[in-house]
């Protein structure tokens, strides 16, 4: 730790140290901290939920189409968000060890963003879906082959594995002119990012890779149900109207709580807010472990044909273990 602490000056340069030090948590003054328990509840009640939109789509044939593919995707990328999450989480709840090896930091930082890219190109990739359903009823069918899914699929791992796979090398490679100290309880790129030295090779790829999930991202998707919104004022019939908007009620829901606080963060920092570092701390959490939460609840509540299969299966098997 000491490492870290002592590290050079601003001014001068230094070559990344062995370890990276984490923020603390809000309140944490006692070990184990009462953060345990929300934080193991809310990542078991993530990979249940989860588990059971995969279990359930992969298991019913009726599932097999593009919006149950890409919500099969969305509850992937949820699950491996928050175990990439949690090491460090649980690490300072139980405890408080706020030093982490520089290896493991990169490692974290990778799968983090890797799963939230995800996330977010299944977002605009099921925006896509909806507003082509809804604006083109007719060509759907053909439009959205197997084929295309594929393409789509394969376009999703690649942008998520491929062209985040130099991040942790750069990162590893650049001159640091400031303390390794974040401002996180995990290990994010711009955190890290922040402490190299200005005009660092690499970092401008670094920053288009980042920008360019979580700022082209929802620009696209809001576009996209502009052309929803251009086809729901046309619509004569307020029952029509209803059912389409019911449509993209649970998506519409996930993209804002998804967006919202990253969006929050992104101008508190821009704009040098003075938030105070509890309330950063929060808000990131809300931003990385509610979606993962309440997504699950989302789709399984707004989605009759997902909601219908659980509870039929269920039913099978409780008059299983009856028989």
């Amino acid at each position: 730790m000491s490492t870290i602490l002592t590290q050079a000056a601003p001014n001068s340069s230094t070559t990344m140290a062995p370890t990276f030090l984490l923020v603390g948590m809000p309140g944490l003054s006692a070990v184990p901290s009462w953060w345990t328990i929300p934080l193991l509840t809310v990542y078991l009640l993530s990979a249940l939920g989860n588990g059971t939109i995969l279990w359930i789509i992969a298991l019913e044939p009726a599932l097999h189409c593009p919006m149950h593919f890409f919500l099969f995707l969305l509850s992937m990328s949820d699950i491996g968000l928050t175990t990439a999450l949690m090491p460090t989480l649980l690490g300072l709840a139980l405890a408080n060890i706020r030093a982490i090896p520089a290896s493991a930091c990169l490692l974290q930082m990778f799968f983090v963003h890797v799963f939230s890219v995800m996330e977010s190109s299944v977002l605009l990739a099921m925006a896509f879906d909806r507003a082509l359903a809804i604006c083109r009823p007719l060509h759907y069918p053909a439009i959205l082959t197997k084929g295309v899914i594929s393409r789509i699929g394969l376009a999703i791992t690649f942008r998520c594995l491929g062209v985040h796979l130099p991040l942790p090398f750069l990162l590893a490679h650049m001159p640091y002119c400031h303390p390794q100290v974040l401002t996180h309880s995990y290990c994010l790129h711009p955190d890290m990012a922040r402490l190299a030295c200005p005009g660092a090779w690499g970092t401008f790829y670094s920053l288009v890779v980042v920008l360019s999930a979580m700022a082209l991202d929802p620009l696209l998707i809001f576009f996209s149900y502009g052309l929803i919104g251009r086809v729901l004022h046309s619509v004569a019939s307020s029952e029509d109207r209803w059912k389409v908007a019911q449509t993209c009620a649970a998506h519409l829901s996930a993209v804002l709580l998804f967006y919202i606080p990253m969006v929050l963060l992104a101008l508190a920092n821009w704009l040098k807010l003075p938030l105070p570092q509890p309330a950063h701390t929060l808000l990131s959490y809300v931003h990385f472990l509610l979606p993962s939460l309440i997504n699950p609840i989302l789709y399984s509540v707004k989605m009759k044909e997902i909601r219908e299969k659980i509870l039929k299966r269920l039913q099978r098997r409780r008059v299983g273990c009856a028989q």
